[in-house]
């Protein structure tokens, strides 16, 4: 039996109302719905003044998993928790610690669907280092994302069935991860809005990644140890209104 996936990224609020019957019908015939970051209007140093829409609708449309990206981010706590007020579903990010070593969002989760144990790992672009003179006026740090993922492939990869990394680090460093870590069945990225058409193989690794601002959504099927599927248009007959 197949497992449907759906997968959007770097939606920067451009998932409103008015697109929701479109990813609704999508998500009607999939089971399981990941996001990959950047999904919020704010701006990396924008403090929110009330909880961001795309939280309800991301909630409406059931999505499993997201990871941060650059934009849901913040130095500061109280911005940093305001500008995730209102998700509902698990938001990860493995490679971001409290500058006491302590972890605000988890690093994975695990999804039941269609009889398999579905592993779900996040990492995001690092904003701030221990290298940056930055880190001085941040709440938080961000740590070697290979380094983090590999800790995390460690403990999980023996619970579940299949291994998915949602990432927000780009192209060519999912890339980079494909060929370097083993135990990773698909990385869906973010951050660079590169359009994939179709899933890439690197190594034994496929890499997925569906451009920017609601232009295309992703459809996978995971079956026998493959990804299959990729990028379609966002349903324009489907929008009503303006985005």
């Amino acid at each position: 039996m197949a497992l449907r996936i759906l997968h959007t990224n770097d939606l920067h609020g451009k998932l409103v109302k008015a697109r929701m019957p479109g990813l609704l019908s999508l998500r009607s015939e999939a089971d399981v719905y990941f996001d990959s970051g950047d999904c919020v209007k704010s701006g990396n140093l924008a403090v929110p003044l009330r909880p961001e829409p795309v939280w309800g609708l991301l909630q409406e449309a059931r999505c499993d998993a997201s990871v941060i990206g650059n934009r849901e981010t913040h130095v500061l706590e109280a911005v940093f928790a305001a500008k995730l007020a209102g998700a509902a579903h698990p938001v990860l990010c493995a490679n971001l610690v409290r500058k006491d070593g302590s972890m605000p969002l988890p690093g994975h989760a695990i999804v039941e669907r269609a009889g398999l144990r579905v592993g779900v790992v996040g990492v995001s672009v690092p904003m701030v280092t221990e290298r940056m003179a930055s880190r001085a006026a941040s709440a938080f740090l961000w740590t070697p994302p290979l380094a983090a993922l590999q800790g995390e492939i460690e403990g999980l990869r023996p619970k579940v069935d299949v291994l998915f990394v949602l990432s927000h680090l780009g192209y060519r460093a999912d890339v980079g991860l494909a060929t370097s870590l083993e135990g990773v069945d698909v990385i869906f990225g973010g951050h660079s809005h590169t359009v994939l058409a179709e899933p890439e193989l690197h190594g034994k690794t496929a890499v997925c990644q569906g451009g920017s601002h609601a232009r295309y959504i992703g459809r996978y099927q995971w079956e026998d140890g493959r990804l299959a599927g990729g990028l379609v248009e966002w349903p324009s007959k489907m929008i009503t209104g303006t985005s």
